[in-house]
């Protein structure tokens, strides 16, 4: 940890969810590096959410042995139970909770047509509902304390969309719409909420066809380190609120939603009023974010 003494994170306590592998292992010990103490958060099984194992004792191993504080949990963020223990386990351990970065997933690929229902609710359980669970556990600690930062993990897949990413694509839009509501929330409180939209060559991705590449060896433009600064930076004293954050192979980008002024038509309005303004209507020359 040479080098970052003086970190803003130096004594914070870091919840990350499904850091035994990938982008969360990356993030847990960037963090630890910078004296906060972590609490590692993963299952240990595979990609599609089954089985168990010990991969957050691995990071934890990991960051003791660089001289850091962690402790592992392996409860599931998509059970109620398992994922305030994840809270609590972390309160037991260091006292309280300073950030939380949800980035537990799991992929269920098929295109909208051949993809079962219960491969549509286990996607949505894990990424939207165990994100969900897990802040609800952390919101009130965090308000209490006027101190919080947390970080949702969203994707291209729901901001832009991806062809055979219809579960996935809609929970990860999902983490949009729950940051803008908490960002509201938690603002007068000091506990600021975020959104990642990362790029990397991790085992998740792996799964895809096509994405053929040694998840031990990432190529270096897709390495998950990468993706790593933006979490930092929407974790740090300066946060911003309520902002989406593209990272992918060192570019940093945000992305926010426009409208434009549209067209008023009356109370009388019909369709083929409508219909003859549709030029109008979908012109987005003169965008502007929305006004609140």
């Amino acid at each position: 940890m040479s080098g970052y003494e003086d970190s803003e994170f130096q004594g914070k306590v870091a919840v990350i969810t499904g850091a035994g592998n990938g982008l969360g292992r990356s993030h847990a010990l960037e963090f630890a590096k910078r004296g906060a103490r972590i609490l590692v958060n993963d299952l240990g099984g595979a990609v599609d959410g089954s089985g168990a194992g010990d991969a957050a004792d691995k990071v934890v191993e990991e960051i003791k042995a660089m001289g850091g504080e962690a402790v592992a949990n392996k409860a599931s963020v998509a059970d109620r139970e398992g994922a305030r223990s994840i809270i609590d386990d972390a309160v037991n351990a260091f006292g309280r909770v300073d950030i939380l970065v949800n980035n537990a997933g799991i992929l269920r690929d098929k295109s909208f047509k051949k993809m079962s229902l219960d491969e549509w609710d286990i996607v949505m359980q894990v990424h939207l509902n165990g994100s969900a669970y897990v802040t609800h556990a952390a919101w009130p600690l965090m308000n209490e304390q006027k101190y919080g930062r947390v970080v949702l993990t969203s994707s291209g897949s729901g901001i832009y969309g991806n062809y055979g990413q219809a579960n996935y694509g809609a929970a990860k839009m999902g983490m949009l719409g729950l940051m803008n509501v908490l960002a509201l929330e938690g603002a007068k409180n000091n506990v600021r909420v975020n959104t990642l939209a990362p790029g990397a060559a991790t085992r998740m991705i792996a799964t895809i066809p096509g994405r053929d590449f040694d998840v031990d060896n990432p190529p270096p433009e897709s390495a998950p380190k990468l993706v790593t600064p933006a979490v930092l930076y929407m974790c740090s004293e300066e946060a911003p609120n309520g902002a989406v954050i593209n990272a992918m192979g060192g570019k940093y980008y945000r992305a926010q939603v426009y409208v434009n002024d549209g067209v008023r038509l009356g109370l009388d309005t019909t369709f083929e009023d409508l219909q003859a303004e549709a030029e109008q209507l979908m012109d987005m020359q003169g965008a502007h974010p929305p006004k609140r």
